[in-house]
């Protein structure tokens, strides 16, 4: 049995991207089915943009004008990276990180 590696395909990338985007628009669908009101509706809009803001912030602000050593790998690998920082813990190096 092959191990499990990164998906390489360009066709089953942008199906996870729509199945992704099917999934948020059927959890927002049903929450207002269940709940029809203008404040649920403004409520779930701004967490949606919260959370899309929180994302670029944790992979490219980071990345780009924090420390450019970070490579993001995840949101999991961000906490990491915030907890290494405020803790002033060191990351093993690895084959492919700049020398200190």
């Amino acid at each position: 049995m092959e191990p499990l590696t990164d998906i390489k395909n360009p066709r089953l990338i942008y199906l996870k991207g729509l199945l992704f985007l099917f999934s948020g628009c059927l959890a927002a669908g049903l929450l207002l089915f269940f709940s029809p009101s203008l404040k649920v509706a403004v409520l779930l809009a701004i967490s949606v943009w919260c959370f899309s803001r929180f994302y670029y912030f944790a992979f490219y602000v980071i990345e780009h004008y924090v420390d450019g050593n970070y490579r993001f790998a995840g949101l999991f690998s961000f906490f990491g990276y915030v907890i290494r920082q405020r803790f002033g813990w060191k990351r093993p190096p690895t084959d492919d990180s700049p020398p200190e």
